[in-house]
């Protein structure tokens, strides 16, 4: 039985992990102790340390050295993501000791990035010495990002979550939606309907996030068998791909980034009337956790959005 978090927290120290990094590198306990200088036996009994605080073997000893087994792979990792978050440490207290504002880790939905990437060079122009780490992804994997501390704030829905009691949500911007294809594809320039659409491929998100669940719940409106035939994917840039290299494609996604990949020439927004709206975008936050200077300043900015972001031109209500 693996022990508590208290007894593996209680047990392992930073030397640990920095050793079980240099034996995966090195596949060597004698080179591994060598790197991180140690003698062979003190890198021996640390080893030993290790396995006894979590109850199992990690390695595998070959005529060739020591290979980490399917355990000895998971902990590994995490040494390593322990070590990243120590370097992200000292890079965030060297840039607030020399004033540059620290570091900041922020997430967002596709729709979201034109919307935060503006906020961000507004920040950046306040602190341009700041580093920013910035993720975009699933609303579900962002919360994910959020509860283990990966990043501080992110722009996305905390619908698919089972305990969105857990987040601090502010309502930032209403979304809308429009219907993207490649500039080729047979109903560019003209007014079309939904039903049009029905036998294409579409470009979607993987069931069950918020715009899936509207496309799926437009086409069941209209009286419309879903498409059978789709790509799911979070990317805009595999989107883009995908609609640039087939003409019958199309892809739903926010007008913000419609217009952006429309500045490609290869691809047009479709004249297809979306009466419906999906869900809005939120400034999301764990609220079991205060926020650093750089989060709540990158917050406000965004939360006072309606007042700051006049020059921001809204897209017109039908695509």
């Amino acid at each position: 039985m693996i022990p508590s978090l208290e007894s593996i927290a209680t047990r392992l120290r930073l030397r640990h992990f920095r050793l079980l990094i240099a034996i995966d590198e090195h596949g060597s306990l004698l080179k591994a102790a060598e790197s991180v200088a140690i003698s062979q036996p003190g890198a021996t009994k640390a080893l030993q340390e290790v396995e006894e605080a979590v109850g199992a073997a990690l390695f595998v000893r070959t005529n060739r050295g020591l290979r980490p087994n399917e355990l000895g792979h998971c902990i590994i990792r995490y040494a390593r993501l322990i070590y990243q978050d120590l370097a992200h440490l000292r890079e965030e207290m060297e840039g607030i000791l020399d004033g540059h504002g620290g570091r900041l880790a922020v997430g967002t939905i596709m729709g979201a990035v034109p919307l935060l990437t503006d906020h961000l060079t507004q920040l950046l122009e306040l602190q341009p010495a700041m580093r920013i780490e910035l993720v975009e992804d699933t609303s579900a994997h962002l919360l994910d990002l959020l509860d283990s501390g990966r990043i501080e704030i992110a722009i996305c829905r905390t619908s698919v979550s089972a305990r969105p009691e857990a987040y601090l949500a502010s309502r930032i911007w209403e979304e809308q939606l429009a219907i993207v294809a490649n500039a080729g594809h047979p109903l560019t320039g003209k007014q079309a309907r939904l039903g049009d659409l029905a036998s294409s491929t579409w470009i979607v998100y993987a069931a069950n996030m918020p715009m899936r669940r509207y496309l799926e719940q437009e086409f069941q409106t209209q009286g419309l068998r879903f498409p059978t035939e789709l790509i799911e994917t979070t990317s805009a840039f595999a989107t883009l791909s995908l609609l640039q290299r087939n003409p019958d494609f199309v892809a739903l996604l926010s007008t913000e980034v419609a217009q952006v990949l429309s500045r490609t020439q290869t691809t047009t927004i479709l004249s297809v009337d979306l009466p419906a709206r999906s869900e809005p975008y939120y400034l999301v936050q764990r609220r079991d956790r205060s926020l650093s200077p750089a989060a709540r300043l990158l917050s406000q900015q965004l939360i006072d959005l309606p007042r700051n972001t006049s020059q921001i031109s809204r897209p017109p209500q039908n695509i």
